[in-house]
């Protein structure tokens, strides 16, 4: 006999709620196959069986709170387990029961479902990309099938075991954690699967039930948060729970009601000749989104100063040859802003702090976003702990960073939880702008174009590298002295490297 355990549900989770078995008592199971979903308020987690065996009792029914360490259930080892669930089966569903394993141990009639992966915190739905086979095409177990783009990332899809796949969810669909995309059939039971998705898509007709509908955690935090009604709620989860999704989904229903001049979008207009109409990607749409958010939220300002490179580019010049020999990597500028900043911010805290409520929150860390233009859009990957790097580290952490995001394998935790940021429009010959914050920052920095200008040094006219920066900021926070100072102790740090390498 092993318990099924809940497991360790990360820090300052106390409870979890029960989602969906995907087996009965009775059934068989293997090991490491997936059992149930656990939702909590931040994330949902899966349960896997802990050995080979029969599934003799569950202990926790669909919609039940659990803590870390409850027994949820009990899989009996061995086949042999398997007679003591039939015995106590009824005897309309002995049959079902016995009919189970025998189809479980045919290849020929084994289905295996394609699921939508946990897609990380916060992130509710996907948008399905093109899938790389087509419905009766053979596929190898683990051969990439999928692309799902989030707000956030790009998660790959793979075959969950070898054969014949058919296609449930069809490319552009939104897509949940969980829900079933497709299915997997040996050869010979293609048409097996072809049900799955008229079965799945019944239960989400089901409207929520009963006048006090059973709330998780994190249905309660996304309800409380939006003023939503529960009862009012279209309730797609097991026994008519209602589900995060569900929730979430309410919220965008529930604006035209309180709006109805805002309910009758404006049709878009007709295209023209030589016109072709793209949607965006899940992905443009959150750029978009967040940028607009940004703009409404902060007191945006920004102020400008111009930088001499002379010194910056000579001390490049002189040693790249010996740096990238000695560390593998090139020295680049990218490095030598990073230490400004990072020395600036020292000096100026409130650039590095965020506005939460009527709080301020002082951060003690420096971690850097780097702004890395990608085919799919901009993203800004965060360098951890930039303070604490040399400047080949700091350099050998950005290549990593944008040969990811160039790649599409940035994680979520590479993409969250910067405290400043630095946007190079200088590689695409930008020469001056001014940058949107990353909310919820304070501060972002704008690099620029370096262009031959004459200036006046020492009272003669010289030719001299100059680039222009820009450093947008919250004006709620930072005040324009600040921002100021901040801003012209990068242009001394940058125009004498020396202060920065001697913490001067």
């Amino acid at each position: 006999m092993a318990d099924i355990l809940t497991p360790a549900l990360g820090e300052s989770v106390a409870e979890a709620t029960i989602g969906k078995w995907t087996k009965k008592a009775g059934d068989p199971v293997r090991k490491d196959e997936v059992l149930v979903e656990l939702e909590t308020d931040k994330v949902s987690l899966e349960v896997v069986a802990p050995v080979d065996g029969v599934l003799s009792e569950i202990r926790a029914a669909d919609g039940e709170t659990v803590t870390p360490g409850a027994v949820l259930g009990v899989v009996s080892e061995g086949a042999s387990a398997a007679a003591a669930p039939k015995a106590e089966a009824s005897k309309a569903e002995a049959p079902k029961a016995a009919e189970a394993p025998k189809a479980a141990s045919t290849p020929s009639g084994e289905t295996v479902a394609i699921n939508v992966p946990t897609m990380g915190e916060s992130v509710a739905e996907g948008s399905m990309g093109t899938w790389l086979k087509k419905s009766g095409d053979t596929v190898a177990k683990d051969e990439l099938l999928v692309e799902i783009e989030t707000d956030k990332v790009a998660v790959e899809v793979s075959a969950p075991a070898a054969g014949v796949l058919t296609i449930a969810a069809e490319a552009g669909a939104t897509v949940t954690p969980g829900q079933q995309i497709g299915s997997i059939a040996a050869s010979g039971a293609a048409a097996a699967p072809a049900a799955a998705p008229a079965a799945a898509a019944a239960p989400a007709a089901t409207p929520a039930k009963g006048d006090a509908p059973h709330l998780s955690p994190a249905v309660q935090r996304v309800v409380a948060e939006n003023n939503l009604d529960p009862k009012a709620i279209a309730a797609t989860g097991p026994k008519g729970n209602i589900t995060k999704a569900d929730a979430l989904a309410a919220i965008g229903s529930a604006a035209p009601k309180a709006a109805p001049a805002a309910a009758a979008p404006a049709a878009p207009r007709p295209d023209q000749p030589r016109e072709e109409r793209v949607k965006m990607t899940r992905l443009r749409q959150t750029i978009a989104r967040r940028l607009k958010e940004s703009q409404n939220t902060a007191a945006q300002l920004t102020t400008f100063n111009e930088v001499d490179m002379t010194e910056v580019m000579a001390l490049r010049s002189q040693y790249k040859e010996v740096f990238e020999k000695r560390h593998g990597v090139k020295l680049g500028f990218m490095s030598f802003f990073t230490r400004a900043v990072v020395q600036a911010l020292h000096e100026i805290p409130a650039v590095n702090a965020e506005i939460d409520g009527t709080d301020i929150i002082y951060k003690n860390h420096y971690d850097i976003g780097i702004a890395v233009g990608t085919e799919k859009g901009l993203v800004v990957p965060v360098l951890r702990d930039a303070d604490q790097l040399s400047l080949a580290g700091i350099e050998k952490g950005i290549a990593a960073l944008g040969k990811a995001a160039r790649d599409g394998e940035l994680t979520l935790d590479q993409l969250q939880g910067g405290t400043f940021t630095i946007t190079n429009g200088g590689t695409y010959g930008s020469l001056m702008s001014t940058p949107i914050l990353n909310s919820p920052q304070s501060g972002i920095l704008g690099m620029h174009n370096i262009v031959q200008r004459p200036m006046a040094v020492n009272g003669e006219v010289k030719i001299r590298p100059m680039m222009y920066l820009a450093l947008s900021y919250d004006h709620r926070i930072v005040d324009g002295k600040e921002a100021v100072t901040f801003l012209v102790r990068i242009k001394e740090l940058l125009e004498d490297p020396a202060r920065a390498l001697l913490d001067l």
